[in-house]
């Protein structure tokens, strides 16, 4: 059995207070005293050791034995506050940059979004959007142009705003060089406008090799490999550009050059022949280029050769590429060192020798101005020749492909003039001496009594003492030879001794 308290009741129960007198508040308005709210030191310890519960406990049974009825008539405690929902935040926009035109897909990062019921791109409202988490919304944007603030709101407010800027379609004047070799590898540069930021740089459907943006108006691409004529465009966050065409073009292919020699000395004037030399940036001669040239149509070039020795690879090259070479080779400068007979006939026909070096090849033999009536070449060192009319005393030269050789001098002589004998008889006997006068005389190369040479001195170009030859009793024609020909012959008459 429970033993009782100094209360009366049994120890092991514990006696909920009763409640307070009522008190007036108003006029024929009773109140009870609210139950108690705070810590009660006393009762809840007596209560705590009693039943061995805590206080808490012990507070919430007293609550639920409180009169139901009247609890409800008890004064609300502080009205509770209202939770309020957040504004989102954004954070960034990615890309930040876009089309004129809209369309494009822009990831919003943030916080706080949720139940989000607008998505705005300045004053214009997405076309679209999609909530992917309470971080991030997908939105597409709208046309617009410039630089305007994107916002999102929610049942919280509006978020700050973050930059997306409208880019201006790129525009592209021009590609230089306009064309390459198909294996690729070129760089052009490409001209236009709106240029900055670009994300992609194409040759037909196919990526540039690699590319820097210079300038809003310049970029630097490398061509990837392709054939035929291609459009190159230029793709930024304002859209794709507009075509500019670059052509991929065949590797030249050369297969002669003439001549194929020339002198050391250059300026040669050459025919190069091949395949697809067309567009032709360069024409070498070995590691020189050419003095100049001039492409005459797709299979020919014609070109002037530089200085240089021995022989050297002649190649072209075009936009499609360098051609394999064909040779051209330098000559040394033909010399000449005599001419014999050194002198003939004004009116030609002597036949010469001509002795010198690099004479092979010879192209031409010049006596003066007019060309040998014919030539032919026996070695590198000599030349016969033909010597053409002509009077006075000429420069005999030779030109090979080499050039020019210098000068040997060939005198063409008047046909020599007998005017006087003196005597004009003598007798059979060799010996008698016969001064022969006329003009043209100084080259004598002959002096005939009939057949027969007679032994002479040139006294001067119209003098020549002779020792007439034993001959039989008569008449004989006597003649001088000169380079210049043979003269006219004057009547030498041989005496028979007399008989005794």
């Amino acid at each position: 059995m429970d033993r009782p308290g100094a209360d009366g009741n049994p120890s092991g129960s514990a006696r909920l207070p009763s409640p307070g007198p009522e008190t007036p508040t108003r006029a024929g308005a009773p109140a009870r005293t609210p139950p108690p709210t705070g810590h009660e030191p006393g009762r809840t310890s007596r209560l705590a050791r009693a039943r061995g519960r805590t206080t808490t406990g012990l507070r919430a049974v007293r609550h639920r034995t409180e009169n139901p009825v009247k609890d409800n008539a008890r004064p609300a405690g502080p009205a509770q506050p209202t939770a309020v929902a957040a504004a989102p935040a954004l954070t960034s926009a990615i890309p930040n940059t876009g089309p004129a035109a809209g369309g494009n897909n822009v990831i919003l990062t943030g916080s706080g979004f949720t139940g989000i019921t607008a998505v705005r791109f300045g004053a214009n409202p997405a076309l679209g959007y999609t909530v992917n988490s309470s971080t991030q919304i997908t939105a597409v944007a709208p046309a617009g142009t410039g630089a305007v603030a994107v916002t999102v709101t929610a049942p919280g407010g509006t978020s700050n705003a973050v930059t997306y800027t409208y880019a201006v379609v790129p525009v592209l004047t021009s590609v230089s060089p306009s064309g390459g070799p198909a294996s690729g590898g070129t760089t052009v540069v490409l001209t236009g406008t709106d240029l900055g930021g670009a994300t992609a740089v194409r040759f037909g459907s196919t990526a540039a090799t690699s590319f820097t943006v210079n300038s809003s108006t310049q970029i630097t691409a490398v061509a990837p490999a392709g054939t035929g004529a291609v459009p190159v465009t230029v793709t930024t966050p304002g859209g794709t550009s507009n075509a500019v065409t670059y052509t991929y073009t065949v590797v030249p292919v050369l297969t002669s050059v003439s001549p194929s020699q020339g002198p050391a000395s250059g300026g040669t004037t050459v025919v190069l022949t091949g395949t697809d030399l067309g567009g032709a940036t360069a024409v070498s001669f070995g590691s020189t280029a050419a003095t100049s040239f001039t492409v005459n149509s797709s299979t020919q070039i014609t070109a002037v050769a530089p200085a240089g020795s021995g022989a050297v690879p002649v190649t072209v090259t075009t936009p499609g590429g360098t051609t394999g070479p064909v040779y051209f080779f330098y000559l040394n400068v033909p010399f000449l060192i005599s001419v014999s007979p050194s002198g003939g006939p004004a009116s030609g026909g002597t036949t010469v020798v001509l002795t010198g070096t690099d004479l092979s090849g010879a192209t031409a033999v010049r006596f003066g101005s007019t060309a040998a009536t014919s030539f032919t070449v026996n070695s590198p060192t000599q030349i016969t020749a033909v010597a053409p009319a002509g009077t006075g005393a000429v420069p005999v030269t030779v030109t090979t492909p080499g050039g020019t050789s210098n000068s040997v001098i060939y005198t063409y002589v008047g046909t020599p003039v007998l005017s006087l004998l003196s005597p004009a008889q003598g007798p059979t006997d060799a010996g008698s001496g016969v001064t022969l006068s006329g003009t043209g005389l100084t080259t004598t190369t002959a002096v005939h009594f009939g057949a027969a040479s007679a032994a002479f001195t040139v006294l001067s170009d119209t003098a020549i003492a002779a020792l007439a030859p034993a001959g039989t009793p008569g008449p004989v024609p006597v003649n001088v030879t000169t380079p210049g020909g043979t003269s006219n012959s004057l009547t030498y008459t041989r005496l028979a001794p007399p008989v005794i």
